[in-house]
């Protein structure tokens, strides 16, 4: 076989592996909080910990790439993900669990940010456009089945086979790229960006740190005033750090152009609603409603499933209808579905969401492929690699400030639910009922109080449920708004034949 299909085989297993790791650990989450008697800032870290980490490394990894050669970057990426994913597995507590996903994190930018390059330097011409329909459509199937997948494994093995099962595939693909894919760079690379790095890593740890640690804390600890506010001087460095950089990592000028920077809104809203909200559903789903990690995983088909149908038909419509109404459209209908959720109460069952998953997942159908087609379409194209990292940068920050901002509300409300319902509550239980651990708890309550308790437990949580609903809501309905106003079809870059080639990639010794 060509060295062009085995270059795109694992592409498509690296794609499928680091989509797949998102999705598969949202329905893990119950039962690792259980095993590992995990805190809700803990549960947290494990979905912000990979993002946070992903979206630091990954336009450094680009970068990286262009200097030392692409199969190298993909290959170390392979490794450390794989090894990550081990560390994973066999970790017996909470901050191992996190610190090794922070790690994955960084593996995962390296494999993310030579992806379409390992492509677009085997693939021309109409080929190029079939390898990159395949490249989607591997990600479309890794979300749709990721929450089933989670579920089966951990029902079956338990949690650490999430992680596990990445270790095989992973060596696998590892002999598989050194053997037969070329490793190329480009031919003029531009210096890595170390200060824009740390200032951004940094101050992004620093306000994930603060949202998250925030409630438990006290939101005017010393702690929490002191993260909060390090964050704030580190990222204003870093901006002021990237407009002055010849080299930037975060080329600024390319939000001059109003339809860059509307795509970059909708695809941080997306996920800071939508996608940070999987967390919270799912432990709505198996700890309120009592659902096993499987049946879980089976309630979020029609959201996934409809998402991965409706996107080609999107693709296919941006030809005929402008893509500021698809981006619009399409992340109201995400709005509109986190209010069809909103309104839960005690006693309903998961069929109350279902309007909403159907709503949501033709909402995220349709605008995820007007995300990505805007990002590059908007920019000249010698500068479409910058902006495709740019733009998957913005939806990992919208997974890690969405997941903490929500969580700091979730239990906030969930906190002032429970003072209201049961007063004499012992202490921690607010905390326990927000991580999933209600019932650890009320087996140590009194028995004669345990029902009164468990009854609470549930209205607590479903209070701070249906409020991060309507947060979230309103996060995707600004965004739809911002996307709409802001996206034109005047400022797309049309491809002239004229028009200057980008240089060919080089190829360097193994």
């Amino acid at each position: 076989m060509a060295r062009k299909w085995w270059t795109l085989i694992a592409v498509c297993v690296a794609t499928f592996m680091l989509l797949l790791d998102i999705t598969v650990v949202n329905v893990a989450l119950p039962a690792i909080q259980k095993d590992l008697n995990a805190s809700l800032s803990s549960l947290q870290w494990v979905v912000d910990a990979y993002s946070l980490t992903l979206a630091a490394f990954l336009l450094t990894a680009g970068s990286f790439a262009d200097r030392i050669g692409r199969r190298r970057v993909f290959t170390a990426g392979f490794a450390i993900f794989t090894f990550a994913s081990f560390l994973c597995g066999i970790s017996g507590n909470a901050t191992l669990l996190n610190l090794a996903r922070g790690l994955q994190g960084v593996g995962g930018a390296a494999m993310f940010a030579t992806s379409l390059a390992l492509i677009a330097q085997e693939f021309q011409g109409r080929e190029r456009g079939t390898a990159i329909g395949a490249w989607g459509a591997t990600i479309g199937g890794a979300v749709a089945v990721g929450p089933l997948v989670g579920g089966a494994l951990t029902e079956a093995f338990g949690w650490e086979w999430i992680f596990f099962v990445n270790v095989p595939i992973g060596i696998g693909a590892i002999l598989l790229t050194t053997t037969q894919l070329a490793n190329l760079k480009a031919p003029d690379p531009q210096p890595l960006d170390w200060p824009g790095l740390a200032t951004f890593s940094l101050g992004l740890f620093g306000l994930i740190f603060g949202l998250i640690r925030g409630n438990s804390e006290g939101w005017s600890s010393p702690q929490i005033v002191a993260s909060l506010s390090a964050a704030a001087v580190l990222l204003v460095a870093f901006v002021i750090i990237e407009h002055r950089r010849d080299t930037a990592m975060l080329d600024l000028s390319l939000f001059r152009k109003p339809a860059f920077a509307g795509v970059s809104v909708v695809a941080l809203t997306l996920s800071a609603s939508m996608f940070a909200m999987f967390l919270y559903l799912t432990l709505y789903i198996q700890d309120v409603l009592g659902y096993s990690p499987l049946a879980a995983g089976a309630r979020f088909l029609p959201l996934t499933l409809l998402s991965f149908f409706v996107a080609p038909v999107a693709g296919k419509l941006s030809a005929r209808i402008p893509v500021r109404v698809l981006l619009g459209a399409g992340l109201g209908l995400v709005g509109v579905a986190l209010l069809l959720m909103h309104g839960v109460t005690l006693g309903d069952d998961w069929t109350t969401l279902l309007a909403g998953f159907l709503v949501a997942g033709a909402g995220v159908g349709m605008v995820n492929p007007g995300i990505a087609s805007t990002a590059i379409g908007v920019v000249s194209p010698v500068r479409a690699g910058m902006a495709s990292g740019i733009n998957n940068t913005f939806r990992q920050v919208g997974i890690a400030t969405g997941v903490a901002s929500l969580g700091a509300i979730f239990q906030s409300q969930v906190s002032s639910k429970l003072a209201e319902l049961a007063p004499s509550a012992p202490p921690g239980f607010a905390e326990a009922i927000s991580s999933g651990g209600a019932q650890a708890a009320l087996q140590a309550a009194p028995s004669g109080s345990r029902a009164q308790l468990a009854t609470a437990a549930n209205q607590a949580f479903i209070s701070g449920f249906n409020e991060i609903l309507l947060v979230s809501a309103v996060v995707a309905l600004i965004g739809a708004a911002t996307g709409f106003a802001l996206v034109r079809s005047r400022d797309f870059v049309a491809e002239h034949n004229g028009a200057p080639a980008a240089a060919e990639p080089v190829e360097v010794a193994a």
